[in-house]
């Protein structure tokens, strides 16, 4: 499905990205994935995969990647962006208790860093003139809220961003095959989710507010296949779509205690 492609994943050394480098490679793909450091058991860099590691709220780290993809495969075709996390110990939460710090840096780490290699990327395939695709991750709480538990408005604010910022950009550069969309999910189970799986209230919550699969948490793997899908030639018409992967968070009631 992706045979020869050259796909950037920025956010790729955990959670949903590292499962989508895998599943890319095995897609046939050449990859560079942005890490924010090499911990962990990571893939080793081989002829499919280059590793760079940084901050994604400096710009110079996705042009350090797109530096290293093109001196590595000639050309740019995709960039899955996966990066981004919780504002909490910024001072993120509900409105009236959310700080100023809190805001500015949850909107940085979560709009700023898809802006800066959105930009990027999409500066480098009006360069190249071939058609090239795009996928940002955002979250089902910028459509779909859920007060009781999930209640951090600058992440909800800064989610919603990539959606406006990715519709109004896949509008504007579809006349030169550029297709960006969205992937929205829910409760999924990555380093970040783990101040829910650790409430039990919030797991049975999740038990009928994502009743798909048993009523689970989801899986990176839920993911990455529709990833792979919109990065790849067979989506080739389709651009500017939201797409939400949420185990039926955003069509349920969800019951708690």
């Amino acid at each position: 499905m992706l045979l020869h492609k050259n796909i950037i994943v920025a956010g790729g050394s955990s959670g949903i990205g590292l499962a989508a480098v895998k599943f890319i490679i095995a897609q046939g793909a050449n990859v560079i994935a942005i890490g924010k450091n090499n911990e962990g058991d990571l893939p080793h860099a081989h002829d499919q995969l280059q590793w760079v590691f940084g901050d994604l709220r400096k710009e110079d780290t996705i042009q350090q990647a797109i530096k290293i993809c093109i001196d590595h495969y000639k050309k740019v075709d995709g960039l899955l962006h996966v990066a981004g996390g919780s504002g909490r110990t910024f001072g993120d939460g509900p409105l009236h208790e959310l700080t100023e710090e809190g805001w500015e840096k949850t909107i940085q780490l979560n709009a700023t860093t898809v802006m800066f290699t959105n930009r990027a990327v999409i500066n480098v395939m009006l360069h190249q003139k071939l058609p090239g695709s795009i996928v940002n991750i955002t979250s089902v709480l910028a459509s779909h809220p859920s007060p009781h538990f999930f209640s951090t408005h600058a992440y909800a604010a800064s989610k919603a961003a990539i959606i406006g910022l990715s519709k109004s950009a896949a509008a504007f550069y579809a006349e030169k095959n550029i297709r960006i969309n969205v992937l929205s999910p829910g409760l999924v189970d990555t380093p970040m989710a783990a101040r829910a799986k650790g409430n039990e209230s919030i797991m049975e919550f999740i038990k009928t507010k994502q009743p798909l699969g048993g009523g689970r948490i989801s899986q990176p793997d839920d993911l990455v296949g529709m990833a792979a899908l919109l990065l790849s030639d067979q989506s080739s018409f389709i651009t500017g779509q939201e797409i939400t992967i949420d185990g039926g968070w955003s069509i349920s009631d969800g019951q708690f205690k």
